[in-house]
Formats: structure tokens, sequence, C-alpha cells
């Protein structure tokens, strides 16, 4: 099974593009931190923030694109991929991401209440 869930902050608006007979694809940075804390010796460990980057399609990309803002908080469902590519000094590079199967909006803005499902 390949199952990814995160709750996490969105770092910059989205980015949409519009690809094979107007299919709707975005894409979303998406940061989740780990809280710090303070050992019982008294060791501050520190805050700790991952990055990921997130992969919508069709109308989940759509309601993205419309709604979704930076700093928005958001609950992503999906599965993980990873990707290989060459740059454009043709070195490879590796890249993980979330392909999106299910996003919340967890942000308390309108009432646009949006909890949305794929339709794959």
């Amino acid at each position: 099974m390949n199952k990814v869930m995160l709750i996490g902050n969105v770092g910059q608006e989205p980015e949409v593009k519009y690809v094979d007979q107007g299919v709707a694809v975005a894409r979303i940075r998406l940061a989740t931190t780990e809280r710090g804390y303070t050992l019982q010796n008294g060791t501050q460990v520190p805050d700790h923030t991952d990055w990921h980057n997130v992969i919508l399609w069709r109308r989940l990309a759509e309601i993205a694109e419309k709604y979704v803002h930076k700093g928005d908080k958001l609950y992503i469902e999906g599965r993980i991929r990873y990707t290989t590519y060459d740059d454009k000094a043709g070195q490879r590079r590796y890249a993980t991401e979330i392909w999106a199967d299910n996003m919340e909006m967890l942000s308390p803005k309108s009432d646009n209440g949006l909890s949305t499902t794929n339709p794959e």
C-alpha cells in the first residue's frame, strides 16, 4: 500500500498548468513541522520542518487554483512518487512528489467548506 497523509501549510501560491485537452495540474509546496521540545536533562530539541511537493490533478487542481493560497493549512492524502529528470546542465536529478487523491482546506476562512476527493 502506498498512502501518505500530511497536514501542513502552503509555502507559496499554487503553480497551475493546463496540459492535454485542458487537464489542470497544480503543484503546491507544503511545509510540515514537528514541534520542538525540551528533554528531561534540559536539552532543547528545535522545530523541524520538511517541505513536500504536492501534485494535484483535474478538479483538485482547479480548486487549488481558485481557493488555495500561501499560508493556508491543508490536509493532503495521496501516494508518494519518485521521479528522475535531467536538469539544464545535464545532471541527473531526483524528485519526491505526493500525488494527491484528497484535499481538505483546514484554514478558517470564508464559508467555502471545501472537502474534496479526486473523482478518478
